[in-house]
């Protein structure tokens, strides 16, 4: 695993130029879950363009006439895609809530999305997703050695602001590392 257990979660990766995976280029995913039986994770610079929020409150059957807060929804990723989860600030929790560290939950539940669109006690940050990036036992760390992806603290802005477009090159900034200096290819010595 990863630097002898030092699991990813609560952690960002950043796709690597000439990362082969498509529906991952340029994309940048808060990792919630790390360990020896996979990782889990939901990509934070992507959105879906078939569906919006009053669109998915209908579907669900959540009554509101107008939501009283208005979220974009994420491509999480390409798993169970027809699932939804909100990636959210940690001053929110329910029963079903993963902490994912002391800054950030994750909630798959109805609830949620009834509060955030009914303006009940809602978290100050979050983001709604549906998917997730799955990866089964030492499939992320064969991944990482092959440099596919590359490990950034999270931050806050980068993880739940609306400036989709430039997230991936913030993210990699972070590092202090110049975007034109990165290569796919795998260093060998």
């Amino acid at each position: 695993m990863i630097g002898d257990g030092a699991y990813l979660a609560g952690q960002l990766l950043v796709a690597m130029p000439g990362m082969g995976d498509p529906r991952f280029d340029r994309s940048v995913i808060y990792m919630c879950a790390h360990s020896d039986d996979g990782a889990l994770g939901l990509v934070v610079n992507q959105l879906v363009d078939h569906i919006d929020f009053p669109d998915l409150l209908e579907q669900l059957n959540i009554d509101t006439e107008a939501p009283a807060r208005q979220i974009r929804v994420h491509f999480g990723g390409p798993v169970e895609t027809g699932r939804g989860f909100v990636l959210h600030s940690s001053d929110y929790t329910q029963d079903s809530t993963l902490q994912v560290n002391d800054q950030v939950g994750l909630t798959a539940s109805v609830g949620i999305l009834e509060a955030i669109a009914q303006g009940s006690p809602t978290p100050r940050h979050s983001l709604l997703a549906l998917g997730y990036a799955g990866w089964g036992p030492g499939q992320l760390d064969d991944e990482v050695q092959a440099n596919a992806w590359l490990q950034v603290p999270a931050d806050e802005a980068i993880i739940f602001d609306n400036e989709i477009d430039t997230k991936w090159q913030r993210a990699v900034g972070s590092l202090g590392i110049d975007v034109s200096f990165l290569s796919g290819d795998a260093g060998h010595a």
